[in-house]
């Protein structure tokens, strides 16, 4: 059986970090699940580099302060706070800054993060540093 698209019908959306959202949803409230929503939300941001979507300089700024604010709130590890605030904070600038952030926030994160959240962002991270 063949099933034709329609001609007006919407590409399905796919989300881009399921692996990152699964994680954060099955943990238990604290340290764990915190770092995982950090990571989601930081790749998010980073998301916004890429070149099929980027956003404007001004908006990846106002995010960024944005997301500083929000990391401040989380009972982060100690080890770990450090390189989710320089993500965020390189946001606003190249994308291979935030590359470079992203795999270090990998190397700092990787005993709090499953083997498919990790392969996520760095399948990130290579996409920013070859954009």
């Amino acid at each position: 059986m063949h099933i034709e698209t329609l001609p007006y019908a919407l590409e399905s959306l796919r989300f881009p970090f399921p692996a990152l959202a699964s994680l954060a949803g099955r943990l238990p409230l604290g340290g764990g699940r915190e770092v995982a929503l950090a990571a989601l939300m930081t790749a998010r941001l980073a998301q916004g580099l890429l070149p099929d979507g980027i956003l404007p300089t001004a908006e990846r700024a106002s995010r960024a302060a944005a997301a500083k604010v929000w990391l401040a709130s989380l009972a982060l590890p100690p080890a770990t706070r450090s390189p989710f605030v320089r993500c965020a904070e390189t946001t606003p600038g190249t994308a291979l800054q935030v590359a470079g952030a992203l795999r270090s926030l990998v190397a700092a994160t990787s005993n709090h993060l499953d083997g498919p959240s990790i392969q996520e962002l760095e399948r990130l991270a290579r996409q920013l540093a070859g954009a």
